[in-house]
């Protein structure tokens, strides 16, 4: 008999790399979960979808979609109309509508300080943007210890700008047809926690949860909290 257990797809944003669920991902396989940690390529938003829907079809299970920062944008493209997707969890992630990218969502309440922190450079077809390493600490990773902040900082994988800019091509985003689970940070410098609460309300979420003074960087300084919320979404 074929195994259709789901796997737990995991989708990191900008400014950090797959590594950055390795907290979650332990506590996965403790579990005997199966779980894939991808490299999400941060060039474009159609384009990182489409690497990310190629993924799920080579899985060839049920895939739970868990995503991070920008890579809320990605699952919810690359989840929309796609069978084989049975839910999505946003981590401290955007969950857009139709039209809405990534600055525009970010800008929609105050507090983000983000843009000031950025540094932006040419690259072949475009701008790249990454965090300036002497504030990556203050703005991304606030309750993560300094020396794997530092790592984290040398580490990050920088963003296009034509992705943060690019709005969700599909008409019917994937949180209007699937179950989702938001889990964030009142501490979020580089997304509003009014944000998350807007978003989290509008898709109609099946599970909603605070962390009461983490950062952005939720998955690297709560895993715990981040595995917990997968568990549910799995367990429904």
């Amino acid at each position: 008999m074929t195994d259709q257990r789901p796997v737990v797809v995991l989708v990191h944003g900008a400014f950090a790399d797959a590594s950055s669920w390795n907290g979650v991902v332990e506590r996965l396989l403790e579990r005997s979960i199966e779980v894939v940690a991808v490299a999400n390529p941060l060039r474009s938003l159609t384009t990182d979808a489409a690497y990310v829907r190629d993924v799920i079809a080579g899985i060839g299970r049920p895939v739970l979609l868990v995503a991070h920062s920008y890579g809320g944008m990605v699952i919810t493209e690359a989840a929309a109309q796609n069978d084989n997707v049975i839910g999505l969890v946003y981590v401290d992630a955007f969950a857009p509508d139709h039209g809405e990218n990534a600055f525009q969502l970010s800008l929609k309440f105050a507090g983000s300080t983000l843009g000031d922190a950025l540094n932006a450079y040419p690259v072949a077809g475009g701008n790249e943007l990454a965090i300036r390493q002497d504030v990556f600490q203050q703005q991304f990773a606030a309750d993560v210890p300094a020396a794997e902040a530092a790592l984290m900082a040398a580490t990050q994988r920088p963003v296009t700008e034509a992705a943060l800019t690019e709005g969700l091509p599909t008409e019917t985003p994937a949180w209007k047809s699937l179950p989702s689970w938001f889990v964030f940070s009142d501490g979020d410098r580089n997304i509003p926690v009014e944000l998350h609460r807007y978003l989290a309300e509008r898709a109609g979420a099946k599970g909603s949860k605070e962390i009461a003074g983490a950062s952005h960087a939720l998955s690297v300084s709560e895993p715990a909290a981040v595995t917990a919320t997968i568990l549910e979404a799995l367990g429904s």
